[in-house]
């Protein structure tokens, strides 16, 4: 059985997890870690400690009005990209209160990553 890290839950959204094939389920922020619970199978979780996540990176479309999706980037086991549809804008709100202000990001937008692409394969 799965035991939550957290003491106390301070916020829970229903959300996606693409890890290779999508999973829906539940994310809950709390006072410990940001955990991801799937609907199915309560047994199939992503815990992350506060202490364990370097940046929270976020793809922003139509300045800033909607949040498709967000990355989760850690320490050591890699990074998890997850969606909460309409909620992630409060749910990254929640986020703001346990990690410094500046490790939550706005992902590269595609003319972006386009034009790093060109000036590393091209030189200056």
């Amino acid at each position: 059985m799965a035991q939550s890290m957290n003491t106390k839950v301070e916020y829970v959204c229903s959300a996606t997890a693409f890890k290779g094939i999508e999973q829906y389920g539940k994310i809950m922020v709390g006072d410990k870690s940001f955990e991801f619970y799937d609907d199915r199978n309560v047994e199939n979780y992503v815990q992350i400690p506060w202490e364990e996540i370097t940046y929270i990176v976020a793809d922003v479309a139509f300045g800033g009005k909607w949040l498709p999706r967000f990355e989760v980037q850690t320490r050591q086991n890699g990074s998890f990209r997850f969606s909460a549809g309409k909620n992630t804008k409060p749910l990254l709100r929640a986020c703001r209160e346990h990690m410094p202000a500046d490790h939550l990001v706005r992902a590269l937008t595609m003319t972006q990553k386009l034009s790093r692409g060109i000036k590393a394969r091209f030189g200056k």
